[in-house]
């Protein structure tokens, strides 16, 4: 299985090519400690439409989440970003571009745990920060 040093993060929604840039700009930015995510951006139209349990059934070589920008993302003016866990259950949770970095930092380096931060989700099921 070949391994990546980054996280998936997939294009679902070909509705709006701005808000899908403007979804990449933010979840690549650096923060205002110069964290950033490590992404893999997968853009490719053969996922247009794809339900995310299906998404977290494929190989994504060994990634701990996966990042899923669909339709409600690009959509919505907060760009939540759903988030799924492929190593202990498939939960989900939403989260918003600014704070992806530390979502994806420390699943990516096991220094947290998906719930962790599932469970510091608003009530609307959006990760905003600790």
């Amino acid at each position: 299985m070949e391994e990546f040093d980054n996280s998936p993060l997939v294009r679902t929604d070909y509705s709006n090519d701005e808000a899908w840039a403007s979804l990449v700009r933010s979840a690549t930015a650096a923060s205002p400690d110069g964290f950033k995510a490590a992404l893999r951006i997968v853009d490719e139209s053969a996922y247009e439409g794809a339900e995310p349990e299906s998404l977290a059934t494929l190989d994504w070589h060994g990634s701990a989440v996966l990042f899923v920008a669909d339709a409600h993302a690009q959509s919505h003016a907060d760009q939540p970003i759903l988030c799924i866990d492929l190593m202990a259950g498939g939960g989900s949770f939403r989260c918003i571009p600014s704070e992806l970095w530390g979502v994806e930092n420390n699943l990516r380096l096991a220094n947290m745990d998906f719930r962790d931060f599932a469970e510091n989700a608003a009530a609307d099921g959006v990760f905003r920060g600790f």
